[in-house]
């Protein structure tokens, strides 16, 4: 039997470029897909969030290059916290899998802080 889970993910980027962002999506969402053994036909949505540093390029350009192109995918920014983390970029994806199946979060760069807890998991 399969349920509908949810996957966590970050990267940071070292400077507003299409180029770097493209990058550094492409590699959170390979790694997401990758650790999870995830396909784009099991994938519901996704969403991705910039830090307001961040406007060169949507993320989702880089899912589609993937072959991300029948998953419906939004980007929008994060609430600009003073004082948190610069250059961000972040995924929530939706997808279908075996009810026993456990969810490898991923969080590269910088955003490693961002969930220090899942760190050893990593």
């Amino acid at each position: 039997m399969q349920r509908l889970f949810a996957l966590r993910g970050a990267t940071t980027v070292e400077r507003n470029d299409a180029g770097a962002i493209l990058e550094a999506t492409d590699e959170l969402m390979r790694e997401l897909m990758a650790r999870n053994s995830l396909e784009p036909a099991a994938m519901v949505s996704c969403i991705f969030t910039l830090t307001d540093d961040l406007d060169a390029e949507f993320p989702a350009v880089a899912a589609r290059a993937l072959g991300l192109n029948r998953v419906p995918l939004l980007c929008t920014r994060e609430v600009p916290v003073p004082g948190s983390l610069p250059r961000v970029i972040r995924t929530m994806l939706h997808y279908y899998a075996e009810q026993e199946h456990v969810p490898r979060h991923v969080y590269l760069g910088e955003a490693r802080v961002l969930r220090a807890d899942l760190d050893a998991a990593q």
